[in-house]
C-alpha cells in the first residue's frame, strides 16, 4: 500500500513557475514509478510526466517538454514536478500517481490505467 499526499500549486501568471510535491508514504518508495497527470474541465485525465523507479528515465507529455521536470528523491519518498513557463492551457487539477514497477526500473508508464495510488489532487491555475 502506498499512500501520497500532495502540496503546492495555487495561482499564477503567465509566464511563471510553480512547484508540485508529492509524499508518499511506505519504506518501498524505490519500488514504484511515479507519474504526474492533470484533468481539466470537461476533459480526460492526461499524462504530463513520468519517472521510472531507480534509473530515472523520463517521459513527458509533448505539451510539457522543455517547460515542466519531473523528479524524485527515494532518500525522501518525495516526487516532484517544476512547472515553469506556465500557460493558461496548463490550468487543470494535477494528480501524482504510483505504480509497482512490474517491467523494470526503466518503466515509466504514461496511462492512467497503469497507476494503481493517488494523490488527493491540487488544484493548478494560470491566469492571462
Amino acid at each position: 500500500q502506498v499512500q501520497l499526499v500532495q502540496s503546492g500549486g495555487g495561482l499564477v501568471q503567465d509566464g511563471g513557475s510553480l512547484r508540485l510535491s508529492c509524499a508518499a508514504s511506505g519504506r518501498t518508495f524505490g519500488d514504484y514509478a511515479m507519474g504526474w497527470f492533470r484533468q481539466a474541465p470537461d476533459k480526460e485525465r492526461e499524462s504530463v510526466a513520468a519517472i521510472s523507479s531507480t534509473f530515472g528515465v523520463t517521459h513527458y507529455a509533448d505539451s510539457v517538454k522543455g517547460r515542466f521536470t519531473i523528479s524524485r528523491d527515494n532518500a525522501k519518498n518525495m516526487v516532484y514536478l517544476q512547472m515553469n513557463s506556465l500557460k493558461p492551457e496548463d490550468t487543470a487539477i494535477y494528480y501524482c500517481a504510483a505504480t509497482l514497477s512490474r517491467r523494470g526500473p526503466s518503466f515509466a508508464p504514461s496511462a492512467p490505467g497503469d497507476y494503481t495510488y493517488w494523490g488527493q489532487g491540487t488544484q493548478v491555475t494560470v491566469s492571462s
